[in-house]
């Protein structure tokens, strides 16, 4: 899990560069394309699509920007066609020309595969690269746990900003109304009832081991009927886990409408849990500054000397500084078996930590 937590923290720093570097981009006619490849679609499929895409633009009056379409779809075609198959979190693929000067051609591309799963297939040729689904991955700084059940199936997500993952779904073997009477009747309700505890049983096991695993700020639980009260009600969820449980929400449906409604139907409960990650560290930071400043550090200088001591418990990198110059401390912390943060510049806290030189630590032990 450690290391899956680097590897997310490497992917996101590498996103902010690609969205600082493709916003900056404006054409003067329709000539930036972007193409969002889905996870677990078929990457042929896409490749044919844009091939059709380049035979419809070759129908373009202006000769300029048929060249421009044209050669940027070629190029990403031959790009596409690098890939095997779609990578585990979907695919962005960007090409353009991205020449400043009128009737010359520098065609471009980039592409990268995302922190988060891609839930979105797009193709969009314009004036400015579509960057919206992957600024969504860049906001969410809390991972929240959703289950959503009946007696008939169950899924278990996490919730990453706007985006629902799915990491489990199950169908259940209980079976519905009955049509027979008498001590029949009373029999078959037993059994039928043995057999709703045996799948709150398998439900409980699997939110147990998931989000035993998953770090999350909070699980919310929802589904149609009573059923989500009487899992919470039994000893089907290890009390450790249970704990986590923020809200438990009636919703109408299971699987992915049902998700969706839960998120929806939580918004309360969520927004009075926003205070993330990255806000908790650096006040305790702050406060240990003033408090303990033996225990904190910041500064180039100050951070290598404290990293070499293997004396960093948390390391606050912020995203303003260069990506080799980040890239370098996460290998540092690594080594050292520090923790690292991503620390954005959009909050006034985190606008104290670039003004600190855009490195801090919360150490182990005073030095």
């Amino acid at each position: 899990m450690e290391k899956e937590k680097k590897e997310l923290q490497k992917k996101k720093f590498l996103l902010r560069k690609l969205l600082s570097e493709l916003s900056k981009y404006r054409a003067r006619h329709t000539e930036l394309i972007t193409v969002y490849v889905p996870a677990g679609y078929q990457i042929q499929n896409i490749i044919n699509q844009i091939a059709e895409e380049a035979g419809t633009a070759r129908n373009i009056k202006s000769a300029g920007t048929r060249k421009a379409v044209t050669t940027a779809l070629e190029k990403m075609i031959a790009h596409l066609r690098q890939y095997k198959k779609t990578p585990e979190n979907g695919l962005a693929v960007f090409s353009g020309n991205t020449s400043e000067r009128e009737g010359v051609l520098d065609i471009k591309i980039w592409s990268i595969e995302p922190p988060v799963p891609l839930n979105i297939k797009a193709y969009r040729c314009d004036q400015a690269f579509f960057l919206d689904p992957l600024k969504e991955q860049m906001e969410f700084k809390v991972v929240y746990g959703l289950v959503v059940m009946d007696r008939r199936e169950a899924d278990i997500a996490l919730l990453k900003g706007k985006t629902i993952v799915s990491v489990w779904s199950e169908d259940s073997f209980v079976p519905g109304k009955f049509g027979v009477g008498g001590q029949s009747a009373a029999r078959m309700a037993r059994v039928i009832e043995g057999m709703a505890k045996d799948w709150y049983k398998k439900v409980g096991e699997a939110v147990t081991k998931i989000f035993s695993q998953e770090k999350v700020k909070g699980i919310i639980i929802g589904g149609p009927g009573p059923t989500k009260d009487e899992l919470l009600a039994g000893n089907f969820i290890r009390n450790d886990v249970k704990k986590q449980v923020i809200a438990v929400k009636a919703v109408g449906y299971t699987r992915d409408f049902g998700l969706k409604e839960l998120v929806e139907r939580s918004e309360d409960i969520l927004a009075k849990e926003e205070v993330s990650e990255e806000t908790v560290v650096i006040q305790k930071f702050l406060q240990l500054l003033s408090s303990r400043p033996n225990f904190v550090a910041y500064g180039e200088a100050k951070i290598n000397s404290a990293l070499e001591q293997r004396a960093v418990e948390t390391l606050l990198v912020s995203e303003s500084l260069p990506e080799e110059k980040i890239f370098k401390l996460i290998e540092k912390a690594e080594e050292s078996g520090a923790e690292v943060i991503s620390i954005s510049t959009d909050t006034k806290e985190g606008q104290q930590i670039a003004g600190l030189g855009g490195i801090a630590a919360i150490l182990r032990y005073a030095i």
